[in-house]
């Protein structure tokens, strides 16, 4: 009978340990900043835009993820924050994140790499360099 109570206590104070225990986060974040080594400083309006997508499949467009627009800063660094739902991350797809730099309405600089990030060790803290795009 005591064994009986006993068990009866582990287990209400087991799922009360459960229900004290704080929800999985809603918002997770990718962060980092956007560099181009080139020294100049470029006309405005500039605008950045950083995009977080799903790259897992490579015979389809990359879902978007999150995307942030940074205006009014004329000079690297462009540090960014990429506010995300970790309940929609699946484990094993490939997340990556991508810059472009315009300056009055034409593309000056973009990232040419591939830079993963969240899932298979990759972190989610990058810094990333642009490339300069020819103008004609």
């Amino acid at each position: 009978m005591r064994a009986h109570i006993v068990l009866a206590l582990a287990g209400a104070l087991a799922l009360s340990a459960c229900a004290s225990a704080p929800p999985p986060p809603s918002k997770a974040q990718v962060t980092g900043s956007v560099i181009y080594r080139e020294r100049i400083l470029l006309p405005p309006p500039v605008v950045v835009t950083v995009t977080l997508a799903d790259t897992s499949l490579m015979d389809a467009p990359a879902k978007v993820i999150a995307t942030q627009v940074i205006e009014d800063k004329t000079a690297p660094p462009f540090d960014f924050a990429l506010e995300y739902d970790p309940s929609k991350i699946v484990p094993n797809h490939t997340y990556s994140v991508s810059a472009r730099i315009e300056s009055g309405g034409q593309l000056r600089f973009i990232t040419d790499t591939h830079t993963p990030v969240i899932t298979n060790g990759a972190p989610t803290h990058v810094d990333m360099i642009a490339v300069g795009v020819p103008q004609n």
